[in-house]
Formats: structure tokens, sequence, C-alpha cells
């Protein structure tokens, strides 16, 4: 039995995965017994083998293991092959674009044996500029969706607190970023793990939702921070934003039901047909809209088999 498991997805972005690596080694204590697991998502070769020749360089110093898939799973899926392999009391899901600035992991983990009321928490993010990235945030929903979060943290301050804010103790969100979430093993096993209908985005919604069921919350603990080169492992595309409203709708119907569901579907559909006459880029997009978004239509159904090296 371990302290933690650490699970971490390569998925041809080596470079970013070996220095994360390393930051989690060079700043987490040694009081701690950590067991890393790199779930390899179907990367290019050449990829794999990097990350493949780094790990053995490390092997002797931790207990590591490196997973490869032959296909790309997902976030949800691709965390999942690594779940099957934790032996710890606590999970760390980290993305494989954000560096350590402190000795997270332990302040994760002071925080959470404290706190049994808390199902999963996570450090202060910032940009490698310094910039605060936000950690907690307000679930997706029918209101966010169309009024947006600013107005949210207006009107209700109290159930919305300001996901841009620098604060100093830790602070309850309805969800953390899925960039490094920190579970309590048990309460991830409780509800199910991360939904791997869903490839890419909202999983920290979706699972945090889950937890809200059964009273467990989401914290910002700030004394622990990263920086998280943002987006630096997925290109921004049509096809990506195609799959972002894919997982929205999703969770819409699945945790709000049939009514906000099409109110929603409709109000993109509006907004995307006028998008798709000014940029016709979006046709694409508002095709699929056309469609009810189904998650037939997810990049999840056009990934390719490779071959296990």
């Amino acid at each position: 039995m371990f302290d933690i498991s650490i699970i971490m997805i390569n998925y041809n972005s080596e470079d970013y995965t070996i220095n994360c690596l390393q930051s989690i080694l060079n700043h987490t204590s040694k009081e701690l017994t950590c067991q890393y697991i790199v779930v390899d998502n179907g990367s290019e070769k050449e990829s794999y083998k990097k990350v493949q020749s780094y790990i053995e360089t490390i092997s002797n110093e931790i207990t590591i293991e490196l997973i490869r898939s032959n296909i790309n799973t997902g976030f949800g899926s691709g965390n999942m092959i690594g779940v099957q392999k934790a032996k710890g009391k606590y999970l760390a899901f980290v993305n494989n674009d954000t560096i350590l600035e402190n000795d997270c992991l332990l302040s994760l983990k002071n925080f959470m044996d404290k706190r049994p009321d808390v199902g999963v928490c996570g450090p202060q993010a910032f940009t490698q500029d310094k910039k605060i990235l936000p950690t907690i945030d307000h679930f997706a929903s029918l209101g966010r969706e169309i009024f947006g979060r600013k107005m949210l943290e207006t009107i209700n301050p109290k159930k919305y607190p300001k996901r841009k804010r620098l604060y100093n103790e830790p602070q309850q969100g309805q969800f953390v970023a899925g960039s490094f979430m920190f579970f309590r093993t048990e309460d991830f096993n409780t509800v199910g793990g991360f939904d791997t209908n869903i490839f890419l985005y909202y999983e920290e919604t979706d699972i945090c939702k889950r937890l809200s069921k059964i009273n467990k919350s989401a914290y910002l603990v700030p004394d622990a921070s990263f920086v998280h080169y943002h987006g630096a492992s997925t290109e921004k595309s049509v096809a990506i934003k195609t799959e972002l409203k894919i997982s929205l709708l999703y969770i819409i119907k699945k945790h709000y039901g049939i009514i906000p569901f099409y109110v929603l579907l409709t109000y993109l559909q509006i907004r995307y047909f006028f998008s798709s006459i000014i940029k016709p880029k979006y046709w694409k997009l508002f095709y699929t809209l056309l469609l009810q978004a189904p998650l037939t239509k997810s990049l999840k159904h056009q990934q390719k088999i490779r071959p296990i090296v």
C-alpha cells in the first residue's frame, strides 16, 4: 500500500512528460511512499520510446510503471487504465504539461487527511508567466453556458466564488480543474471513477458532480502550487471545439435531464448557425449539433490502433 498513486498520460508529448516527472521527483517529500504510473495513450513509437528510456534511468529510485495502450483512449479512459494498477490510499491525476513548484503532494495529502468530507482537491495553478489559472470552477449548467461565469459570481458569490482570485486559505468550489486532481481512492471508487464515455473535456465536472451527490466537496489548497502549460498537449481546432460541445451536452443530459439538454442544444444550434455563415469552418460543428451531438461523432471513434512496441 502506497500513500499516493500518481497517474499521468503521455500522448505524443514526451518532453512534457519527462519534465513533469522530474519536477515531481524534485519536489516530493521522501516521507511519502509514491507509486508512479505513466500511461502512453497510443503515441507514435518515437514518443513512447523516449519516455521509456527516461523511465529506465529513474526506475531504480522509485516505483514506476509504464503502460502502453495501442490506441488513444482519451483522458478519462487513459487514466482509468492507470487506476487498474494503482495501490495508493490517494490518487493524484497529474497532466503531463505541468511543473510542480513545491511539495504539492504532501500538502494535498495533509489537507485530505484532516478533511474526510472532501472528495477531491487541487493545487493553485499558474501560467508560465505566473498569471493565475483557475483551480476551482462552477459546474457546467444551462445558466453558466448562457449567462457566463462572471454573471453567476456577481449574482451569488457564495455559491459561485471567484475563480480567478488568489486565495490564502483552502477554498471550496464546485469542482477542481482536471490538470491536477487529488482524490481519496475510496471516494473515487465509490462514485465509479471517470466516465469513459467521455473522450475529452468535462470529466472533472462529471466526477465532482457525482462526488457532490454523496456529500463530498471539492477544494483548492493554495499552499500547493504548480505551473500549467495550458492546452499544450492538445492543439486547438474545430474538431476539438466540436468534441468539447459533444462532452458538454452529454453531461448536461446526464446530470440535469432532457429539458435543459434541448434548451442548450437549441441555443448552440442557433449560435453556430450564424457562426458558420461568418466562418464556414464551423459548418461541421453546426452539422454535429443538428444531429444532437451524439457520442458516435466523438474523436474517440476516429483513433487509429498502433502496434505495441
